[in-house]
């Protein structure tokens, strides 16, 4: 892809079908999210959900009235074509994969926009640090754990964690740099033996895609955006939309303003 120089241009290419894969690495500097959409009569709950697992699902935005496809807080967004593609779930199943949402749309739906890792993923590679799904230029790999979220009214499950490789020296580091930045999953939860928090095999992610692990470097794992598709599948909306893994909505708001120094 050519050189882009503003989320607005990022925007404008995946609304007119020019883009539709990963976002990772692209509109550096700039906030990503990953998505919820549900009607009305879910988001409440959905809310308190988030509320009660800030790690996998921090807020950042959410719409101002039912039906309201805009997020300006966020930029000039338009969440029915911003989004590279989007998982259309029914009853809590997955049925398909789609660039556009528009015809899909309901007047009782509400958006909420989460942080995303790839936020904080632009931090540590200012700090010198190899993020390794950037480097190998795929999606970050991302497994479902057996850590229990917090549960709110139908929404529960278990947490979806990403993976990044470090040696011992660099994945502290990462923990001190991640730690200033909460609204985006903040400091890994996890680092080492992957079995410990119910991962069989680091060769076969649940979402994403596998990146190699060098001699001497450990996995670090962070509570992932992908989480809340989880508690989707147990909650058995009517309709519920997601981003797909990897494809998020990109803003005008700047990582460095999510930084707490």
């Amino acid at each position: 892809m050519a050189s882009i120089s503003t989320p607005a241009e990022l925007r404008r290419r995946i609304r007119s079908g020019e883009h539709t894969g990963n976002t990772s690495g692209l509109a550096a500097g700039f906030v990503q999210c990953n998505l919820v959409i549900l009607p009305e009569a879910w988001a409440n709950d959905f809310l308190r959900f988030c509320q009660a697992n800030p790690r996998p699902c921090p807020l950042i935005a959410i719409s101002a009235a039912p039906g309201d496809p805009a997020l300006p807080l966020l930029g000039d967004i338009d969440i029915r074509s911003d989004v590279p593609s989007y998982r259309v779930f029914r009853d809590g199943k997955l049925q398909e994969e789609r660039n556009d949402i528009t015809g899909l749309w309901q007047d009782d739906l509400v958006t909420f926009a989460l942080g995303c890792s790839f936020s904080f993923e632009e931090a540590l590679l200012a700090d010198g640090l190899e993020v390794r799904n950037v480097t190998e230029g795929v999606n970050v790999p991302m497994y479902r754990t057996d850590i229990d979220c917090q549960p709110a009214g139908p929404f529960a499950g278990k947490m979806v964690v990403s993976m990044r490789p470090f040696r011992a020296a660099d994945a502290i580091r990462a923990i001190q740099i991640c730690t200033r930045f909460p609204s985006v999953h903040g400091a890994p939860i996890h680092l080492g033996d992957p079995a410990q928090i119910g991962i069989r095999d680091l060769e076969r992610p649940d979402y994403g895609d596998r990146v190699s692990i060098k001699p001497g470097e450990m996995p670090v794992f962070w509570a992932c955006g992908v989480t809340p598709q989880v508690a989707l599948e147990q909650a058995r909306p009517p309709l519920a939309i997601t981003h797909s893994p990897g494809c998020m909505l990109v803003t005008d708001l700047r990582n460095s303003q999510l930084a707490i120094l």
